[in-house]
């Protein structure tokens, strides 16, 4: 019978050309190799090398068999570089969900960011609404999903990502952008770009308008801020958006202000209950709440900044 000892001299041989260079690569003597080739050639009853003169010469048997052997180490020779990639999170797949705040500009741009560093670490980005990303994270089809808050499966954990305000948006112009921070009075007979229904937002920012009794003029809903953010920067109306969005269309003309009272725009990051977190993962998040929190004190923001709540089974 065979054994990997007498392949790895067969290899040697070959690839060096020689007895003599096949036991300096393998740091074993010449003999040695001499008595691991003539096994092998016994065991497979091949002539594998014929001698000419001080040097041996492969067979065309030996050729053809040193195809398949030498596909075979470079199998091997991958596993060993993937596992060390992978132990150095140098490597791997890892597939993120989320919804369009996060999805459009902001987790690109992190992603992009975290690629460069990585050159063999592949990512499949996926957006969609909140409930579809809690169901890929669910099922397995996504290893972590940023959606909003609430989030409830039995499958899932959640961290809750808080300390993120929603901002006012203007039209360039516009006469409330003379205030440093804006108010609901502020918005009284104003066109508003409203979210559609039902979202945490939307209810939010209806809330605080009903509580402190200011009529809008809401002739405009659409289901993602982007377009919100799109229209007002094209002149027409105001709305309040989270700070992810907004900040995209600053470029684009968009004046955005701080609004009281402040009005959160929290985040749910899920993974799966079951499995945990690989290393790339872990970096990933790791990578994306040191963004988060340097993206918050670039708002100017509040004295408790972003906080974490970690572990959440819900």
């Amino acid at each position: 019978m065979i054994n990997p000892r007498q392949i790895e001299a067969f290899r040697a041989v070959m690839v060096t050309g020689g007895i003599t260079s096949a036991a300096e690569l393998l740091n074993i003597s010449q003999p040695a190799v001499s008595r691991l080739i003539s096994d092998l050639q016994y065991a497979l009853k091949l002539t594998l090398f014929e001698r000419r003169g001080p040097r041996v010469a492969p067979t065309s048997e030996a050729m053809s068999l040193y195809q398949v052997v030498d596909r075979a180490f470079v199998g091997l020779e991958l596993i060993e570089q993937t596992a060390r990639d992978l132990t150095a999170r140098r490597s791997g797949t890892l597939r993120v969900a989320a919804m369009p705040a996060l999805g459009v500009g902001f987790l690109p741009r992190y992603v992009a960011r975290f690629l460069a560093e990585r050159p063999r670490v592949d990512i499949a980005l996926r957006g969609s609404t909140s409930p579809i990303i809690l169901d890929w994270v669910a099922t397995g089809q996504c290893e972590l999903g940023f959606a909003h808050t609430p989030i409830d499966h039995a499958a899932v954990l959640t961290e809750k990502l808080h300390g993120l305000p929603a901002v006012a948006i203007l039209p360039p112009g516009h006469p409330l952008a003379a205030k440093e921070v804006l108010e609901p009075k502020d918005f009284e007979g104003e066109s508003f770009i409203s979210t559609t229904p039902p979202t945490l937002l939307r209810y939010r920012i209806d809330t605080i308008f009903a509580d402190h009794d200011v009529s809008r003029v809401l002739r405009v809903e659409t289901q993602l801020t982007m377009n919100a953010c799109a229209m007002v920067a094209a002149g027409y109306g105001v709305s309040i958006v989270d700070p992810f969005t907004a900040r995209d269309y600053v470029p684009h003309g968009l004046v955005v202000r701080p609004f009281e009272p402040r009005i959160g725009f929290d985040i749910a990051i899920l993974r799966s209950a079951q499995v945990p977190l690989s290393m790339i993962a872990e970096d990933f998040l790791a990578g994306f709440l040191e963004e988060a929190k340097r993206f918050r004190d670039d708002l100017g923001g509040a004295q408790d900044g972003v906080q974490v709540v970690r572990g959440t089974e819900l």
